[in-house]
């Protein structure tokens, strides 16, 4: 676990309306809203799932606009990144491995360095199956400014296992950007609170906003805290939401799940549903 020294973190959550296949239009208007956060305070700035590309595009766009973790796009997000002097978590399509391509975040920090990226593990729906492969499940911590930070993508947070994992492995906090859909309000609403509650840290969900293709995301990006409690929340509108996150925060020692747990009994949480 990271010292309880650690200075607070100030996070900035970008709820944005996608613009599709624009990556250069999006790379400038990362740039205004990183500056203007930076102004703010904020030490980190999380967009949406996808935001590089948009996310309902369809496989062939899916496929012309991925990039390695190391490609250009990254290279122009570490340039506004150090010009900024705050880290910045963004999605994007990553080409990957014999010519897969995955729904992909990733993490750089103030210095402008690639801190790593995580890939999506639990697909959703047609859309997401149509256009990615799922990842083999690697779940990477990083740390920035002493926080130790997993990484996870939309659904993945709706999964009780995927939190828990992390929060096992010793996270501190769960950034989430994603691309939640209008009807699906229960996820920001109560599950995110929930995930924050169960693992005693903290989770901050960054949605995307308005239409895009045939679908609309439902906003209400939400940074919540380890009692549970909601730190910041959005409506459906495009704004940027932010809160000073603290390991001193009296949810983190509150209760005692992850110390009174009993994996002796749990095994058959990881065989598939029975029959019947």
């Amino acid at each position: 676990m990271s010292a309880i020294a650690a200075s607070p973190l100030r996070v900035a959550l970008w709820q944005c309306e996608q613009r599709p296949g624009d990556v250069a239009g999006n790379l400038a208007r990362l740039h205004e809203t990183a500056l203007g956060a930076a102004r703010d305070g904020a030490d980190l700035l999380v967009c949406p799932e996808m935001f590089l590309s948009g996310y309902n595009i369809g496989a062939e766009a899916v496929q012309r606009l991925a990039e390695p973790a190391d490609g250009p796009s990254a290279r122009a997000v570490a340039t506004l990144a150090r010009e900024a002097g705050l880290a910045i978590v963004y999605g994007f399509a990553e080409r990957g491995e014999r010519a897969a391509v995955f729904n992909a975040v990733q993490l750089i920090d103030a210095q402008g360095q690639r801190l790593g990226s995580y890939r999506k593990a639990h697909l959703f729906g047609a859309l997401d199956r149509a256009q990615f492969s799922p990842s083999a499940g690697e779940c990477p911590l990083f740390t920035l400014k002493g926080w130790r930070i997993g990484l996870l993508i939309c659904y993945d947070i709706e999964f009780p296992e995927a939190a828990r994992r992390l929060a096992l492995l010793g996270a501190e906090l769960i950034v989430v950007p994603t691309a939640n859909m209008q009807g699906f309000d229960t996820v920001p609403l109560t599950l995110v609170p929930a995930r924050a509650y169960e693992n005693q840290l903290f989770v901050a969900y960054a949605n995307a906003c308005g239409p895009e293709g045939g679908i609309v995301y439902g906003g209400l990006s939400t940074i919540a805290a380890p009692d549970g409690s909601v730190l910041a929340r959005a409506g459906q509108d495009p704004a940027v939401l932010m809160a000073g996150l603290d390991l001193h925060h009296a949810g983190r020692t509150m209760n005692t799940y992850l110390a009174d747990r009993r994996p002796d009994i749990y095994g058959a949480l990881s065989s598939s549903p029975g029959k019947g």
